[in-house]
């Protein structure tokens, strides 16, 4: 059923491109009856879609005995401790990449355990769509860019004549490519005095912190690629390399930005819901030092989350603003207009209009030779992933302008 979404949704942007050069040729009434088609095409995507949801959520709800997790863990630290390969399924991957490793059996063997490595990341991971491409080479997600409009008139203008035509819709499609990550770190053998079961949670847990970690980092940014593979929500671009993305001009951390940032998201209908605002904590540090006249009174709340003070809310008045932290954007607090570039800094928007792809499973190997001398075993790991932004103007880029211009 995945192979026929995807067939699917390559025929639909397909038959967009044929519609828009209907459009564009002046055939009005041919474009008209290929939207018809496309419309229709729709409804079996989203039959075809709610299909694959329905068996992804059963099989994510399905939940393996403690005795069958145990054997699954012994069998897979045997094959690690040969030298052998792991290989996660992209759906496993799925289900773990959004939860803290912290849900990992950790070794607690008093005195064998390998401490450090315990530095909190992004809880954007967490918050973002995560999606099971595996199979494909690529994958197009078509979205709305602009609406029909209606015509109105008079019964006496309009009586026994040909009604104005309205303006057409336009359409985006959010390319979501596969981008190759891999993990390479090195750890003391004695990990291998572990239990079994514990050897294996460590490694498994360890490569999965360096995913999420740079997972986190690729989701605000992309990637540094001079031609984009894993768009970022400053960079994201749809395949006709328009931004996806909005941009308001910001100039220091003050009383305004968060209102700025508040009324600059969502359409000129509504507040954008379920939004929350992406910064670094330096600038969750200045938010939260201004002050009103008297020098006193804080301007803004702040209410770190008292299970994960990586998120929290921003109270400002009657405006409750939820907050992630995210340690690889800019720090608007700390930028300088330059002459020579704009300098994009904080994010707001719902993290839900940003999508990432899985393409593969997560493969997972120990290899005893390249450290030998130093005692050290080398942790592999493979896997490649994507994204995008798929909501038109899904978040917006709080940017400091370039100086003098």
């Amino acid at each position: 059923m995945r192979r026929k979404y995807n067939d699917l949704l390559a025929k639909r942007a397909g038959m967009l491109t044929e519609a828009e050069g209907l459009l564009k040729a002046g055939k009005r009434e041919d474009y008209r009856s290929k939207m018809t088609e496309i419309e229709n095409l729709n409804t079996e995507i989203t039959e075809v879609k709610t299909l694959i949801d329905e068996q992804d959520r059963q099989f994510m709800q399905k939940q393996e005995t403690p005795g069958e997790a145990r054997d699954k863990a012994l069998e897979r630290a045997e094959i690690l401790r040969k030298g052998g390969e792991v290989k996660f399924s992209a759906n496993e991957v799925r289900k773990a990449i959004t939860l803290a490793t912290t849900t990992l059996a950790e070794p607690t063997g008093v005195g064998r355990d390998i401490r450090g490595g315990d530095a909190p990341i992004s809880a954007i991971i967490d918050q973002v769509q995560v999606v099971n491409l595996s199979g494909m080479g690529e994958y197009q997600e078509p979205y709305v860019i602009t609406e029909l409009d209606a015509k109105v008139g008079t019964v006496a203008s309009t009586a026994g004549k040909a009604r104005t035509a309205s303006t057409d819709p336009t359409f985006g499609v959010a390319q979501i490519k596969p981008y190759d990550m891999s993990v390479t770190s090195f750890v003391d053998r004695n990990i291998g005095n572990l239990t079994p079961a514990d050897y294996y949670a460590k490694i498994f847990g360890m490569a999965l912190r360096a995913m999420r970690r740079k997972a986190s980092e690729l989701i605000v940014n992309g990637d540094g690629e001079t031609s984009h593979v894993f768009y970022g929500m400053k960079n994201a671009k749809n395949k006709a390399g328009a931004n996806i993305f909005a941009s308001v001009d910001v100039g220091a951390v003050d009383v305004n930005l968060l209102d700025t940032l508040y009324f600059a998201y969502g359409a000129d209908t509504e507040l954008g819901g379920s939004a929350r605002l992406l910064l670094t904590k330096a600038d969750l540090k200045a938010i939260g030092a201004l002050r009103g006249t008297n020098e006193k009174r804080r301007l803004f709340t702040i209410e770190p989350d008292m299970a994960n003070p990586n998120i929290g809310v921003i109270r400002d008045g009657g405006v409750v603003i939820p907050y992630t932290l995210c340690p690889d954007l800019t720090s608007l607090s700390g930028s300088t207009a330059s002459a020579s570039a704009a300098i994009q800094t904080m994010i707001y928007g719902n993290p839900l209009n940003y999508e990432l792809g899985l393409f593969s499973d997560f493969i997972v190997r120990v290899d005893e030779s390249y450290k030998a001398q130093e005692r050290l075993l080398t942790i592999l790991g493979d896997v490649m992933i994507g994204g995008n932004l798929v909501v038109d103007k899904g978040a917006v880029v709080a940017t400091l302008p370039k100086s003098g211009g």
